[in-house]
């Protein structure tokens, strides 16, 4: 059988993560769950801020629009997923695999940016307080979240383009739950050589900047910390960025658990892949609520509010 080229691709196969029909109702209610229990959750999180005026500052708005990329980031995988386990099929036409690949890229960009952004929100309010409205005024937090968006639109972009000119072979079988370049880029027949020094470019810059901003600004935070001279204080000011310490360190966790695994067919590559993809925006707005009397407060405020009306 002669390959076939990107024009006769129409779809296709996602293997999932079980062969046997009598898991997937199992699957099914699983994955639903963690998805409304995300979405919801997030939604309070956003619904909260912007209902409370005493929550409208910098730290706030940046968890805000983290709350909208976890929506966002966990609705480009799942959905498909339960659509595929309802009806029984490993489908995913082409058009679709390329648009899922894009905003997987978007919201998985906009999560590394804005924990970083948050990062140094955290390294001006303990480090500088004194100077902080000046330092992270709106402006600032304005333009810091666009030039997020702005980063993560570009190279997404570029990487779907170039996804496009590539030729298929007739093997279009994806050994994942949703549509991964490196495991798509496999499968081509044409030269991949420029999508893979891209990939792996950007997935080092993605990484490894931010990161590296992120463990400066702590690095920071912990030194200001320690000269501060009453444990009271010390706890007080840890527990400003804790929440953010925890999220930092379960996406990152999850994601470098996906970048090590060879096989990502596997079990434990299919499970780190959860964990990335859908376990870590589900206990985000957990992590920010449960260690965050203001958030709390708003939501306490807005669940009150809700049963008066009933």
């Amino acid at each position: 059988m002669e390959p076939r080229n990107q024009t006769s691709v129409s779809e296709f196969l996602l293997l999932g993560f079980s062969q046997d029909s009598v898991y997937q109702p199992l699957l099914f209610g699983l994955f639903l769950s963690t998805y409304l229990v995300t979405v919801l959750g997030n939604l309070l999180i956003i619904l909260a801020i912007s209902s409370d005026s005493h929550l409208h500052s910098p730290m706030y708005f940046f968890l805000s629009n983290l709350s909208f990329a976890d929506i966002s980031f966990i609705s480009t995988t799942v959905p498909k997923m339960l659509v595929n386990i309802q009806t029984q099929s490993k489908s995913i036409t082409y058009a679709e695999c390329i648009t899922q690949m894009y905003f997987f890229m978007v919201f998985g960009g906009m999560d590394t940016f804005l924990l970083t952004v948050m990062a140094y929100d955290r390294f001006v309010a303990i480090c500088h307080p004194l100077r902080y409205p000046v330092i992270m005024n709106p402006q600032l937090c304005g333009l810091l979240v666009l030039m997020s968006w702005f980063i993560s639109l570009s190279y997404s972009l570029i990487q779907s383009l170039l996804m496009l000119r590539l030729s298929f072979c007739t093997n279009w079988v994806i050994p994942h739950f949703y549509c991964e370049l490196a495991k798509a880029l496999t499968l081509a027949c044409s030269d991949t050589l420029v999508n893979h020094i891209l990939l792996y470019m950007v997935t080092s810059l993605l990484g490894i900047v931010p990161f590296s901003g992120i463990l400066f600004s702590y690095a920071r935070i912990a030194s200001s910390i320690l000269r501060i001279p009453s444990a009271n204080g010390k706890y007080k000011a840890f527990s400003t960025c804790a929440s953010h310490l925890s999220v930092v360190s379960l996406f990152y966790g999850t994601g470098l658990g996906v970048y090590l695994s060879s096989e990502a067919s596997s079990w434990g590559g299919m499970i780190t892949s959860v964990m990335y993809t859908m376990v870590t925006p589900m206990l985000n707005p957990f992590i920010y609520s449960l260690r965050n009397r203001d958030i709390k407060r708003a939501l306490q405020n807005i669940l009150g509010r809700t049963l008066y009306v009933q």
